[in-house]
C-alpha cells in the first residue's frame, strides 16, 4: 500500500475536462476505454481526476474504506472488484464520506447498493451493477498499485475521464499528445458535419421542388384503383 501518488497538475486536469470521453478515446493510440458494462449509475455528472487505485479480493471490500480515507479532493477512486456483480463494494455511507471530502467520483469493476440513498447524495458513481448483496471485510487488498478495471490497465495517478458515454483512462505523460490528436479529429469531424448539413439542405430543396413539379392529378385513383392518394 502506497500512501502518496504523483498527481498531475490541476491545469492538465481542467484541459482534459473540456473533452468528452469518446473524443479522448479517438485521440488515443492504444485502446483506453473501459468495458461498456461500467457506466454512470447515480448521476450523469462528468468526472475527471487522478486515480487512487484499489485491488480487492473477490467479494471483500475491506480496503475500500482505507482508500476513501487516503483519497484527496479531486481524486477518482478506481476499484478492481474482479468483475463481481453479486457483492456490493460500495454503499451510501461511502458515497456520503466522499461527497463531504470533495472526492471527484468512484469507478468500480463491481457492484454497489443503496441506490435510492446514493441518488439522493448525488456522488458520481460508475459501476457494473446494483445489488442487494453485501461484501465481507476480512481480507487485505492493495492500494495505489497497478490494477485492471473494466479491461483497462490503470496506474495510480492516471487521469480518469467519465461521462454518459463511459470511462476512459489517460496516462498523464501522453495527455498532451492525446488532446492534440483529439483536436485534429474534431476539426475534421466539424468540416465533415458542415458538408453533411449542406448536402441535407440541398436534398430538402430538391425534394420540395420535385414535389411541386409532380402532376398531382395523375396520382389520383384511376379505373384500376392503382396510384390512389
Amino acid at each position: 500500500m502506497y500512501q502518496e501518488i504523483e498527481r498531475p497538475s490541476k491545469e492538465l486536469i481542467e484541459k482534459l475536462r473540456k473533452f468528452s470521453a469518446p473524443e479522448l478515446c479517438d485521440g488515443s493510440i492504444v485502446y483506453n476505454a473501459m468495458d461498456y458494462h461500467i457506466k454512470p449509475m447515480v448521476t450523469k455528472k462528468k468526472i475527471c481526476g487522478p486515480a487512487v487505485t484499489v485491488k480487492l479480493s473477490m467479494g471483500d471490500s475491506l480496503m475500500v474504506t482505507k482508500a476513501v480515507d487516503m483519497a484527496q479532493p479531486g481524486d477518482v477512486i478506481v476499484i478492481d472488484g474482479r468483475g463481481s456483480g453479486n457483492n456490493a463494494l460500495w454503499g451510501d455511507h461511502r458515497s456520503l464520506s466522499c461527497a463531504v471530502k470533495g472526492i471527484e467520483g468512484v469507478v468500480m469493476d463491481g457492484a454497489f447498493r443503496d441506490l435510492e440513498e446514493c441518488e439522493e447524495i448525488g456522488f458520481p458513481m460508475y459501476a457494473k451493477a446494483v445489488t442487494c448483496g453485501s461484501s465481507s471485510k476480512n481480507t487485505n487488498g492493495e492500494i495505489n498499485v497497478t490494477i485492471s478495471c473494466g479491461g483497462v490497465t490503470v496506474n495510480p495517478g492516471d487521469i480518469i475521464v467519465g461521462d454518459v458515454n463511459g470511462v476512459c483512462v489517460i496516462p498523464p505523460e501522453f495527455a498532451e499528445e492525446i488532446m492534440a490528436n483529439a483536436r485534429r479529429r474534431l476539426i475534421i469531424w466539424k468540416k465533415s458535419r458542415r458538408k453533411s448539413k449542406k448536402r441535407r439542405k440541398c436534398c430538402r430543396i430538391t425534394m420540395r421542388h420535385s414535389w411541386k413539379s409532380w402532376d398531382i392529378k395523375s396520382l389520383r385513383t384511376n379505373k384500376s384503383g392503382f396510384g390512389a392518394i
